[in-house]
C-alpha cells in the first residue's frame, strides 16, 4: 500500500510527485492562506517573514500542479529543534500528510544535529495531540496561559518532546 492510502483506498497523492522543498518569502500568501483556514488563532505574515528572515529552517510541500500542501517550520535551538508550526491544507487533512510532514521536520532536526524535537499544542487540538502521540512525542510540561483562546480568556499549552 502506498503512503497515504488507508485499506482499500488509493492516496489522493503520490509522494513521488509531491515537490518538497524550502519556504520562500514568496510563498507565504499561500502559507498564510492555509494556516488561516485550519487554526482558529493563527499565525500573522509577520510571523512567518520574521521565520524566514531569522534562518529557521521552513518547508512547504507541493502537489503536482504546484498548489500548497503544507508546510512547517522548525527552529534550531543549542541541540534540539523547537518544531514552532506544521499544517495541512484541509481539503488534504487525513490522507498521511501530516505524519510525512511530522517525518520530513524530524529528518531535517536530526540532518541539523539536534538530539530532540520539542513542540506546544493545544490541549484542544485533539487531532494533533493524537498525532504526536502516536508518532512518540511525550508530554514533559504544561505553559499555562500560553495561547490566545478568545473571549479575552487563554488556553494553556502542553509541552512535548521526543529523542531523535
Amino acid at each position: 500500500m502506498r503512503q497515504g492510502a488507508t485499506p482499500g483506498q488509493q492516496p489522493a497523492w503520490d509522494l513521488a510527485r509531491l515537490n518538497y522543498e524550502p519556504m520562500q518569502p514568496a510563498d507565504i500568501d499561500e502559507v498564510l492562506a492555509i494556516e488561516q483556514s485550519v487554526y482558529l488563532h493563527p499565525w500573522t505574515r509577520a510571523n512567518f517573514a520574521d521565520s524566514l528572515v531569522s534562518g529557521y529552517d521552513a518547508w512547504v510541500l507541493r502537489g503536482q500542479g504546484g498548489a500548497l500542501m503544507g508546510y512547517f517550520l522548525i527552529m534550531p535551538v543549542v541541540d534540539e529543534a523547537h518544531l514552532l508550526n506544521v499544517a495541512v491544507a484541509a481539503e488534504w487533512q487525513g490522507q498521511g500528510l501530516g505524519r510525512f510532514l511530522l517525518n520530513q521536520s524530524v529528518a531535517r532536526a536530526r540532518g541539523l544535529g539536534m538530539v530532540a524535537m520539542l513542540l506546544e499544542v493545544r490541549p484542544s487540538n485533539t487531532r494533533a495531540l493524537e498525532i504526536y502521540q502516536r508518532y512518540g512525542f511525550k508530554q514533559i510540561g504544561r505553559r499555562k496561559g500560553y495561547y490566545p483562546a478568545g473571549n479575552g480568556q487563554r488556553e494553556d499549552a502542553l509541552v512535548m518532546r521526543i529523542a531523535l
